[in-house]
């Protein structure tokens, strides 16, 4: 009874904190809501009118529900970069940063399944997700195993800080006997939702765009990329608008494994580049519809071509230490590196693997109006989710939000 005494204290507390705040605090909820209630619109269009609205068909079925999602899987694995070395390597310089960096996991993961729903049509289907209930085929069909690393993934971002938090809630220090396992646990589960993802991709034999050995850790280089520079900008936001403040050498950290996976994910870029075009083969085709267009077809070619200068200027600038520390410079990189992977590894991934399709159609896809109003509504759906965990979990950690015993 006690504890569940201090939960509702807790909840109560949290609301009262949520619904606090300065005029541009506000404001920026307001926004967030209001681009919700555009997404809402958008996707009550498409529950009633079918999928039809989209751009998908059926030569190009995953669109910009699915790259959104294969993006978000990568930025939700990347906590794993501060959990690591927070709790399993005990370096003090990531603590202040990690909880952050775990509630970015849940936004993102929340919002990987909410793609993943929009992306079906509608909630009508989701039955079949559930094992024991729906068509789960579990273990053959990949699909399954990506929901199952998801849900647990998200599990045990939820559960970690929840513990934590509600340890220093009521003002006691956390067991690490309670939370070390579960840390262990998801590194090496981080690990499983980007490998399973990529084997979901990999796996499917009448796209030989995907059929590459170095997907998989490919995905990996490019998850702990992005994600972290996400993580950066996020840092340097809260520690200009709130009182907790983020030191220096955390982001400084955190700013030299962005540069490290970024300069391993161009050279995995480099060496698929070689692959597709030294020696090319009629397989070779989706690599060229997106590099340098096909048959006068080429949608993709504004995004990649955007994408690829980005990410080579941004990991070169990282690669130079003076470059680097200054943080000017760093938010810059870590702005156009998240926007490059963000293009590579949504619309340069899964479209070409449509085009052309496997009878040599080519079908272009270009995103309607009412996908892109779903995907905006997802994004603030996650920045909202993301604001309410910060603004709660920076109270706690500042010791403004304390339980009171009656």
């Amino acid at each position: 009874m006690s504890r569940l005494r201090v939960f509702r204290s807790l909840v109560k507390d949290s609301l009262d904190a949520i619904t606090h705040g300065s005029k541009r605090y506000h404001l920026w909820m307001a926004a967030l809501t209001f681009i919700m209630l555009v997404g809402m619109y958008c996707y009550s269009i498409q529950l009633d009118e079918g999928l039809s609205v989209t751009g998908m068909t059926d030569r190009v079925s995953w669109g910009l529900y699915i790259s959104n999602f294969t993006f978000l899987v990568g930025v939700a694995a990347a906590a794993v970069m501060l959990v690591m070395p927070t709790y399993v390597l005990k370096d003090v310089d990531f603590k202040q940063a990690v909880l952050i960096g775990e509630g970015l996991a849940v936004a993102a993961l929340i919002m990987c399944l909410a793609f993943v729903v929009a992306d079906m049509g509608g909630p009508s289907v989701l039955w079949h997700m559930i094992p024991g209930i729906g068509v789960f085929n579990f273990p053959n069909s990949m699909l399954t195993w990506d929901v199952l690393v998801l849900n647990g993934y998200l599990f045990l971002n939820i559960t970690i800080p929840f513990y934590i938090l509600f340890r220093h809630y009521q003002g006691k220090e956390s067991k690490k006997s309670v939370y070390v396992p579960g840390a262990i646990l998801s590194v090496f589960w981080a690990v499983g939702i980007h490998l399973v993802t990529a084997f979901l991709y990999q796996g499917l034999q009448a796209r030989p765009f995907w059929n590459n050995a170095l997907l998989g850790p490919r995905f990996l280089a490019s998850a702990f990329a992005a994600g972290p520079a996400l993580i950066i900008l996020v840092l340097a936001i809260i520690r200009n608008f709130t009182e907790f403040k983020i030191q220096d050498k955390t982001i400084k950290k955190i700013a030299m494994v962005v540069t490290v996976a970024a300069q391993i994910n161009l050279i995995m870029l480099v060496s698929e580049l070689f692959k597709e075009f030294y020696a090319p083969t009629h397989h070779s085709e989706s690599a060229y519809y997106l590099f340098f267009g096909l048959h006068g077809k080429n949608a993709l070619l504004p995004w990649i071509w955007t994408a690829i200068p980005l990410n080579v200027l941004a990991t070169v600038l990282l690669t130079f230490h003076k470059l680097r520390n200054n943080f000017k410079v760093l938010y810059f990189c870590c702005f156009i590196l998240f926007i490059a992977i963000w293009i590579e590894k949504g619309f340069g991934l899964i479209v070409p693997g449509f085009i052309p399709g496997p009878y040599g159609k080519i079908a272009e896809y270009t995103p309607t109006g009412i996908e892109i109003g779903v995907t905006l509504g997802i994004w603030a759906l996650g920045a909202f989710v993301f604001t309410v965990l910060a603004k709660t979990a920076i109270g706690i950690e500042l010791g403004k939000l304390r339980y009171k015993k009656q």
